[in-house]
C-alpha cells in the first residue's frame, strides 16, 4: 500500500492542530490505527477515509483518494447502475449463479473478487469488497428500498469460498429475508426451464424525481442500463414468471437454511 495517504492524512491533521487521539476519536477509530495509517503499515478503510474527511472538512478529498490509490471505483459501465440503485424506490433482481451483490457479505464478496480478478493485490481486493458493501447498507436504513429477489437454486449450493464462507451468506441472507422491505424466492432445480436464462435487474424510482424505470442486464466483462419502455416492460414481464414459478417466501427461508446446515464447516 502506498504511503501518500497516510502522509496526506499527517499533514492535514497536523495543520488543523489535531492529535493522534482526536483524529481517531472523531474518525470512530483508535489512535494506534490513526498510527498505523499514517506509518503505512495498514490499509485505510473507506470509513476512515470519510471520517478524515468529516474531521478535517475536505468533502470527499480523502475517500476519492484512497479510491484513486487502490483503483476500486466501479468500472464505468457499472458506475450508472449504481447511482440509480441508490435513489430506487424498487430494486427486482433475478440471479442466475451468484448472489445478488447488494445481498453478499463481505468474504463471499472477497472470494468472488479473488476469483475474478486475479492479478488485484490483497489491499485493492479488500477495498473492493468494501465498496460492495456499501450497496448492502441500503437495505438497512430507515426508508430502505422494496428488495425482491428470485435466486435460481444454483445461488444456494455453489460453494463460493468454501462451506464457512457459504454457511455465513445464506445465514445472511436468511436474515435479510426477514426484513419488512425484502422478499427473496428461491427458483428450485425441480421447476423445469427457467422463463429467463440470463441475471438481470429491475428499478423503479419514487414519481418526484422524474425517473423512469430501467432494466439493467450485464453479461461478461459489460452492463448496461436500459430505459426503453418495451425493454423495461418485457423484463417486468419475465420476472413476474419468475415469481410464479418460485418457492414461497416461507418455501424459500426453509431451502435456504436446509441448505445452510449442508455448508455448515
Amino acid at each position: 500500500m502506498p504511503t501518500s495517504f497516510g502522509e496526506d492524512v499527517r499533514r492535514v491533521r497536523q495543520a488543523r492542530g489535531l492529535t493522534q487521539k482526536q483524529l481517531g476519536n472523531a474518525s470512530g477509530y483508535s489512535e494506534g490505527y490513526v498510527s498505523k495509517v499514517e506509518g503505512g503499515t495498514v490499509t485505510p478503510s473507506e470509513s476512515f477515509a470519510a471520517g478524515c474527511d468529516v474531521a478535517f472538512g475536505t468533502g470527499d478529498l480523502f475517500v476519492e483518494s484512497l479510491r484513486r490509490l487502490l483503483n476500486v471505483d466501479h468500472p464505468d459501465w457499472f458506475a450508472p447502475f449504481v447511482e440509480l440503485e441508490k435513489q430506487a424506490s424498487e430494486i427486482c433482481d433475478y440471479s442466475t449463479n451468484l448472489v445478488f451483490g447488494g445481498a453478499q457479505t463481505r468474504e463471499y464478496a472477497r472470494a468472488l473478487l479473488r476469483s475474478g480478478q486475479p492479478l488485484d493485490t490483497p489491499e485493492q481486493t479488500t477495498a473492493k469488497a468494501e465498496l460492495r458493501m456499501e450497496r448492502g447498507k441500503l437495505h438497512e436504513g430507515p426508508t430502505p428500498p422494496l428488495l425482491w429477489l428470485v435466486l435460481d437454486e444454483a445461488c444456494l449450493r455453489r460453494k463460493v469460498g468454501g462451506k464457512a464462507v457459504m454457511h455465513d451468506q445464506l445465514r445472511h441472507l436468511a436474515a435479510m429475508a426477514e426484513y419488512p422491505a425484502v422478499t427473496v424466492q428461491v427458483l428450485p432445480f425441480d421447476s423445469g426451464a427457467p422463463p429467463a436464462e440470463s441475471p438481470f435487474t429491475l428499478l423503479g424510482f419514487p414519481d418526484a424525481i422524474g425517473q423512469p424505470p430501467v432494466l439493467y442486464s450485464e453479461g461478461q466483462g459489460i452492463g448496461r442500463v436500459i430505459d426503453s419502455t418495451e425493454r423495461v416492460t418485457e423484463g417486468r414481464n419475465l420476472f413476474d414468471r419468475l415469481r410464479a414459478d418460485a418457492l414461497s417466501p416461507a418455501q424459500s427461508l426453509d431451502l435456504i437454511q436446509s441448505v445452510m446446515g449442508e455448508h455448515t464447516p
